[in-house]
């Protein structure tokens, strides 16, 4: 299945000026597409965090998904780590030149045009009929910070990274984790293609415990739950 990791850049998330809004979605919409995330990391707006992180999860990952710092200003600086992390050149591509050129007019200045000089030998994908295609360095995608604009441009090119669908449910039980921790543990041993999690919720009333099962293997995430619902557990709440 097609492995990512996710870089969120930006000092205002780091700082707390603003939420982000970007990891959540991104978490839902790649578990929905079936491409398993590994990683998710939040860096501030500097050369060599961007550099070393994007470099690291290139390696690790088949897609990197990066969001923020693509914009106009002096902090905008994602094009530049990326560069940095593969060792290439910053050039302006025409292009994108021309894009920003008809879409601002007068107004694209020199500012603006930054939005257009990005690492040698980049990708477009104009996936979609897009105004601006999203570019693409290596592995790694690169998205803008506003999550409405993130979720737009990510949707337009979603088809690239589908991989098989993981299918699960809830259980629940009254008992405390470690009266179920050696049911568990047999699942686990018989069924190592279903992933079990077990959640207290400590906080809800009456007290419980909340487990998962996903798996891609449907034949095995029926017996795992035949078997734990044998052992005591029922539907979740």
């Amino acid at each position: 299945m097609p492995s990512a990791g996710v870089v969120i850049i930006g000092n205002e998330i780091l700082t707390g000026k603003f939420a982000d809004d970007n990891t959540p979605w991104l978490v839902a919409r790649l578990r929905q597409l079936g491409c398993d995330l590994f990683r998710v990391a939040i860096i501030p707006d500097t050369l060599d965090d961007i550099a070393a992180e994007v470099a690291e999860q290139s390696r690790r990952y088949d897609w990197v998904f990066t969001t923020g710092g693509v914009g106009p200003t002096h902090d905008d600086i994602t094009f530049a780590g990326i560069a940095k992390a593969f060792a290439l050149p910053l050039h302006h591509r025409p292009e994108l030149v021309a894009v920003l050129k008809r879409k601002l007019g007068e107004a694209c200045n020199t500012a603006a045009l930054r939005m257009a000089e990005i690492p040698e030998g980049s990708e477009l994908w104009w996936d979609g009929n897009v105004t601006f295609p999203l570019v693409v360095t290596r592995n790694v995608c690169i998205f803008p910070g506003v999550p409405s604009l993130l979720r737009l441009k990510f949707d337009r090119v979603a088809h690239r990274f589908v991989g098989a669908p993981v299918h699960g449910l809830r259980l629940s039980t009254g008992r405390q984790e470690s009266e179920i921790a050696a049911l568990l543990t047999e699942a686990v041993s018989r069924w190592p293609a279903v992933a079990i999690g077990s959640y207290p919720r400590l906080d809800e009333v009456p007290v419980h415990v909340i487990v998962t099962i996903e798996s891609r293997d449907n034949q095995a995430l029926a017996r795992c739950e035949a078997f734990l619902r044998a052992g005591g557990l029922t539907d979740a709440p």
